[in-house]
């Protein structure tokens, strides 16, 4: 296959200047001048031209300075004929032979500015968990703390400058928000938005029954549904719900809810059941009792940073039971 260059070669200045009159919307009607370079052209110099006329109008650009600059760096570097550096006029001729390869250059070049200015940069950062990945820390430009608990995903701009407090999260996470009274800190959780200014809270996106889940630790937080059309203002220790059409509620309170991120498990009288749905939000385990009457047994007490299997035995020597482990499942029997 013949190279871009190679097919601009087939022309005269002649046919360049017409084919630049008609790709640039000065002359309408098309010819099979026209056609056969749409042919020749294996780099969409049409398609890229049109797109950096339309980044144009977003942006004033000054053409005569830009062209004033190239035509220096290339007279710098002795890429200019010896009889024309010194005459701009005299290189306009030759320059249109390449005019088409330059224009690809400089339409990727401008492609590259026009997303710079929208902040579409590699300033964005994805922080992501696996199932195995657990209190993952991450410090955002403000100063603010998050913890990432497993299979999640935080999405932010890494910029100081361009930071502006918004986050994206998708899964679950415990937010340490630094104080700012005269910038909200947000964050777009799906179907639902945080709003503090700062404190220290959890998300979840979406919990057992699809419904994004916010639990306040200290401070307040504003809990509003997508549309924005429910607001609720939660107090600590209050947990808030957006479900999927859009209602917002409050649930009760969950003094192990947090116990994912602190590693501590408090019990005053709670039975089994509940523990072991703990149990497995902590530790990604399930626990199946193979008699019914397991889980309607109550416990009294507290466990600080135990390994799951300790919390397991502790349980079993407690009532007399004994159990056996397959892969993540913990079988409990009498």
């Amino acid at each position: 296959m013949k190279t871009n260059m190679e097919n601009i070669e087939k022309y005269t200045d002649q046919d360049l200047e017409k084919i630049a009159s008609l790709i640039s919307g000065e002359t309408i009607k098309e010819d099979d001048l026209l056609r056969k370079f749409r042919t020749d052209d294996h780099l969409n110099t049409e398609l890229k031209w049109n797109e950096v006329g339309k980044m144009g109008k977003d942006k004033n650009i000054n053409v005569d300075k830009a062209w004033g600059n190239i035509y220096s760096k290339l007279e710098e570097n002795g890429l200019l004929p010896e009889n024309e550096t010194s005459n701009y006029s005299l290189f306009r001729r030759p320059l249109m032979r390449i005019a088409a390869s330059v224009l690809v250059i400089l339409g990727i070049g401008a492609g590259i500015l026009y997303l710079n200015n929208r902040n579409f940069t590699s300033a964005e950062t994805v922080i992501a968990t696996d199932g195995s990945q657990r209190n993952t820390e991450v410090t955002l430009p403000d100063g603010s703390k998050v913890f990432l608990n497993r299979n999640s995903k935080l999405t932010f701009n890494k910029d100081t400058q361009n930071f502006n407090r918004k986050v994206t999260l998708n899964g679950e996470a415990f937010f340490d928000v630094k104080h700012d009274p005269s910038n909200s800190f947000i964050i777009d959780a799906g179907n639902a938005s945080v709003k503090v200014l700062g404190t220290t809270f959890s998300v979840m996106t979406s919990n057992a029954r699809n419904e994004v889940e916010v639990y306040v630790k200290t401070g307040r937080v504003m809990l509003s549904n997508e549309a924005g059309t429910q607001n609720l203002t939660l107090e600590p220790d209050f947990i808030g719900t957006v479900d999927k059409n859009s209602s917002i509620k409050i649930l009760n309170q969950n003094p192990n809810y947090l116990s994912w991120y602190t590693d501590l498990l408090v019990y005053d009288g709670k039975k089994l059941d509940v523990v072991f749905a703990d149990m497995k939000r902590v530790f990604n385990i399930d626990i199946v009792a193979d008699n019914p009457e397991i889980l309607n047994k109550s416990i009294t007490t507290t466990f600080e940073k135990e390994p799951e299997e300790t919390i397991i035995r502790i349980i079993c020597s407690t009532f007399n039971f004994s159990y056996r482990k397959e892969g993540s499942v913990y079988h409990l029997s009498k």
